[in-house]
């Protein structure tokens, strides 16, 4: 097997700078999310020793949908699945769409050790925004009614920055700071949430807006 690229997750069982990461088959957005942020942490650590000497079962709930999964780490191999069906380690409720943010501490106390290492492993560094933009536009620009050109326009502390991959006549513009962008392109942020609470700003048609999400949700839950 070998490393996936950024904002792709592993699928099944994948090798990732030394760590088996597997996922179920079919496996739920979820799942998805978490494998393929937890692939995005091992790939920016370049080591196995993040999980090296750690044992245990974590369980992870959204804190405002049912949605929940379990991560299983046991001799260097990470197990992501559907739902909670053992007794967990430790069991963290979390904002799936505020980059896993704890939502009060964790539901077992004494684990230190474990939650720190879930916690570091649902928190990859976002990538810089104009990498993430140009590795968004390689992974979704075949998409049908996806724009010819899309342009991502960067409000930093050094003022407006602009990036604009592809070529030909319609175009989509997606603006924000660099966090927030580096947050979409990555699939660390959904589009639509970001949207709604003015995180970013986009310029287009309705039917672009459409395929854009769609391809967002490819990015963040690599469907």
């Amino acid at each position: 097997m070998t490393e996936t690229t950024i904002g792709h997750a592993a699928r099944e069982a994948d090798v990732v700078g030394g760590v088996c990461i597997r996922i179920e088959e079919d496996a739920s957005p979820i799942v998805r999310l978490i494998g393929r942020t937890i692939t995005d942490s091992i790939r920016a650590s370049r080591e196995a020793s993040l999980v090296e000497g750690v044992e245990g079962t974590i369980a992870v709930r959204s804190h405002d949908t049912p949605q929940a999964a379990t991560i299983s780490i046991s001799n260097g191999v990470i197990a992501v699945s559907s739902g909670v069906f053992v007794e967990p380690d430790v069991t963290l409720v979390v904002d799936l769409n505020g980059r896993f943010a704890p939502v009060g501490g964790p539901v077992v106390e004494g684990q230190r050790h474990l939650t720190a290492t879930a916690f570091e492993l649902l928190s990859p560094p976002l990538p810089d925004w104009r990498v993430a933009a140009e590795e968004f536009w390689a992974a979704t620009r075949l998409i049908p009614g996806m724009p010819d050109v899309l342009v991502a326009v960067s409000d930093g502390p050094d003022g407006l920055s602009e990036l604009v991959v592809g070529e030909g006549e319609t175009q989509y513009v997606i603006a924000g700071s660099p966090d927030g962008l580096a947050g979409i392109f990555s699939g660390a942020d959904d589009l639509i949430a970001a949207l709604s609470t003015g995180l970013i700003g986009v310029r287009g048609t309705l039917s672009q807006l459409s395929v854009m999400v769609g391809a967002s949700w490819k990015v963040r839950y690599d469907v």
